[in-house]
C-alpha cells in the first residue's frame, strides 16, 4: 500500500486526459467543467484535496483484475500472482489542477467463494471497473452480473462506470480486427497509465463538483427569520409561565 508517497511528477493533471476512443467510452467529454476549473483556479474546492476517491476493480476469477492495478501503481507484471483472497487495495496520489488527489484502488476477488465478502466493499465507490478477458467471451457476458451486484451498494446517477478488456497482448491478428483498440495489456502496461489517468481525473471532477453543489445549498438558506413574542424559544409549552403570574 503507498499511502504516504509523494505525488510523481508524471502524475500532475493540468488538463482532462482524452479518452482513447470516442465510440469506446462512456464518458467521453474533452475538458474538465467550466465550474471544475474556475474552483481551483480561484482555490475553492472545500475539502475535496483532503479526499479520496473509492474504485471498486470487480470481474471474473484470473480476467486480470490484480494484475492491471500492479502494472498501473508499481509498474510490474508477475505471471505466477496469487489469486486475491476477499479485497486488497492500493493508494495512489494525484495532483488534479493543482489540487492533491488520491484514488483507492480496491482489488476484490472474482472467486465465488469469497463473493460475499468482496461485495461487503462495494459500498461507496465512486467509480466501478468491470474487466474482462477479450479472449473469454464468458468473462465479457458476466459482466452484466458484475455491475448489477455493484450497483445494488450504490447509487446508479453518482458512480461512474468503465468497462475493461484485458490481455490484448495474447489476441491473435484475427482476433484483434474484432476487439476494440482501446483494450489494455498488463504485460506490456499499454493504455493502462492513459486509462487510471482519466479515472482520477473524472472522479476528482465529480468531487467538485458536488463539493460545489453543497456549498451552493447552504447559500440558499444563510438568513433565516423567525417572528415569535415569546423571549424565549426554547421553553416548551408547558414550562412556560401561565399569564395570571406574569
Amino acid at each position: 500500500m503507498n499511502i504516504l508517497a509523494p505525488v510523481r511528477r508524471d502524475r500532475v493533471l493540468a488538463e482532462l486526459p482524452q479518452c482513447l476512443r470516442k465510440e469506446a467510452a462512456q464518458h467521453c467529454n474533452r475538458t474538465f467543467h467550466p465550474r471544475v476549473s474556475s474552483a481551483c483556479q480561484e482555490q475553492r474546492t472545500g475539502t475535496v484535496g483532503f479526499k479520496i476517491s473509492k474504485v471498486i476493480v470487480v470481474g471474473d476469477l484470473s480476467v486480470g483484475k490484480t494484475c492491471l492495478i500492479n502494472r498501473f501503481c508499481k509498474d510490474t507484471f508477475d505471471k505466477n500472482y496469487k489469486a486475491t483472497i476477499g479485497v486488497d487495495f492500493e493508494m495512489e496520489r494525484f495532483e488534479v489542477l493543482g489540487v492533491p488527489f488520491s484514488l483507492q484502488l480496491w482489488d476484490t476477488a472474482g472467486q465465488e467463494r469469497f463473493k460475499c465478502i468482496a461485495s461487503t466493499y462495494y459500498r461507496g465507490a465512486q467509480a466501478i471497473i468491470i474487466v474482462f478477458n477479450l479472449n473469454d467471451v464468458a468473462s465479457l457476458e458476466h459482466t452484466k452480473q458484475w455491475l448489477a451486484d455493484a450497483l445494488r451498494e450504490n447509487d446508479p446517477s453518482n458512480v461512474l462506470l468503465f468497462l475493461v478488456g484485458s490481455k490484448k497482448d495474447l489476441s491473435t491478428p484475427a482476433q484483434y480486427v474484432l476487439i476494440e483498440k482501446d483494450a489494455v495489456s498488463s504485460l506490456t502496461g499499454e493504455n493502462v497509465r492513459e486509462f487510471f489517468f482519466r479515472v482520477a481525473a473524472l472522479t476528482f471532477e465529480a468531487n467538485v463538483l458536488a463539493e460545489l453543489e453543497k456549498t451552493d445549498a447552504r447559500r440558499i438558506g444563510d438568513i433565516i427569520r423567525i417572528n415569535s413574542n415569546d423571549s424565549n424559544l426554547y421553553l416548551t409549552t408547558s414550562k412556560k409561565r401561565p399569564k395570571c403570574c406574569q
